[in-house]
């Protein structure tokens, strides 16, 4: 059921925006925030009924919404949401996906990371796809403001939290569009580490905030 899924919106995808990359990267982002505030609703739900506290991981899902988040304003930036066919087809793909995954997250977390590991890898393939056919022309783009924004003066403590699988701080150089996007594209290697992670069979009682003690420092920066 999971790979239908992911099947059915990668074909959509790659039918109706073929030759749109901006508002191809509008509906990915938009849809791949939906998961993460799936996955928060389910954990504030299993904490209201004191099943289970995991505060640990609503930092986590929060700190990749908030990713997903920017990378979608970066879109927006650049005109992939202009037309309101775009935006009808990405709001309405979302709000499905939305219900979908809270039931699935109900029945099997595991299943439910396994989706997102799937939307984050066509993510992946997408921009890593658009970097190599644009490379010349993208490096002489200058780089909207929110990624500038974002990737220096942003909240760099969210920025560091969603990647469970980095060995080191790091911090993007923003120069131009090029750079823009290959931040945007390891955003999302980031982000299928943590959704591994969060499959293994012991993750409830392993996986923990990259800052929740000092077990996890000292870390250099890159």
């Amino acid at each position: 059921m999971i790979r239908l899924l992911v099947n059915l919106l990668v074909f959509v995808i790659n039918i109706v925006y073929r030759n749109r990359p901006y508002p191809r990267f509008y509906v990915l982002e938009t849809v791949a925030r939906i998961p993460y505030f799936a996955y928060m609703s389910v954990l504030h739900l299993y904490e209201t009924l004191g099943w289970w506290r995991k505060a640990d991981w609503l930092k986590i899902h929060f700190a990749q919404s908030w990713n997903e988040l920017h990378h979608l304003l970066i879109i927006e930036a650049l005109g992939g949401d202009r037309f309101w066919l775009d935006r009808l087809l990405a709001r309405t793909t979302a709000v499905i996906y939305y219900w979908i995954i809270v039931a699935v997250y109900f029945i099997s977390p595991r299943a439910a990371y396994r989706f997102m590991e799937l939307v984050e890898k066509e993510a992946y393939k997408s921009y890593d796809k658009f970097l190599g056919k644009n490379q010349a022309w993208l490096r002489s783009q200058p780089a909207p403001q929110i990624a500038i924004d974002y990737y220096y003066d942003g909240d760099l403590y969210m920025f560091d939290e969603f990647q469970t699988g980095h060995p080191e701080l790091h911090r993007p150089a923003i120069n131009n569009l090029y750079d823009v996007f290959i931040s945007i594209r390891d955003d999302e290697a980031e982000h299928i580490k943590t959704m591994v992670a969060c499959q293994q069979p012991h993750a409830k009682h392993t996986l923990t905030s990259l800052h929740a003690g000092a077990k996890y420092f000292p870390r250099t920066f890159k």
